[in-house]
């Protein structure tokens, strides 16, 4: 799943009728829209994890770990915001979008009384290319603690305390 072609979808969709587009294709805009970020952060993480395009990878252990990513957990680590702080700005913004737009999705997709505007659904879209765009240009080690912050479950460090000499 390439996630420009998923922009493009929403795209559409957000213009489907000469006049005021339908909600459902407004809502499935906004699903779109956000499954651009997912799919850009699975891929980031398969690729950083087992290899891109061209190199010597396994493509089951490359799809296992695509289909890993898990939205709740990926949310959570994006909302850590002490940890984000250590990353460049390009990395802040998409984590900070991505939850933004998992927000949003889950609403146009679960709120049966909710109404989604064209105009926001399409400040939505150039938002997240540029997220994407930018995210895609962070530097590499910065990209793949991004990938270990969303994808393994952090653990505490434990102290190193002397233990207590015996009386």
């Amino acid at each position: 799943m390439l996630p420009h072609d998923l922009l493009d979808v929403a795209f559409d969709l957000a213009n489907s009728s000469k006049g005021k587009p339908k909600q459902a294709h407004l809502r499935r805009a906004v699903s779109a829209t956000y499954y651009a970020m997912f799919h850009t952060l699975a891929r980031c993480c398969a690729d950083l994890l087992i290899g891109g395009p061209g190199s010597s990878r396994s493509e089951e252990a490359w799809n296992q770990v695509y289909r890993a990513l898990d939205h709740g957990f990926a949310k959570g680590a994006c909302m850590n915001k002490g940890v984000l702080l250590k990353f460049p700005k390009e990395i802040q913004d998409f984590a900070n979008l991505f939850v933004q737009m998992q927000f949003k999705r889950e609403d146009a997709d679960y709120n049966p009384n909710g109404t989604v505007f064209k105009s926001a659904v399409l400040t939505d879209i150039s938002a997240v290319k540029a997220v994407i765009d930018g995210f895609g240009k962070a530097p590499l080690k910065d990209r793949r603690a991004f990938t270990a912050l969303v994808m393994v479950k952090q653990r505490k460090t434990s102290s190193k305390e002397k233990p207590e000499p015996s009386r």
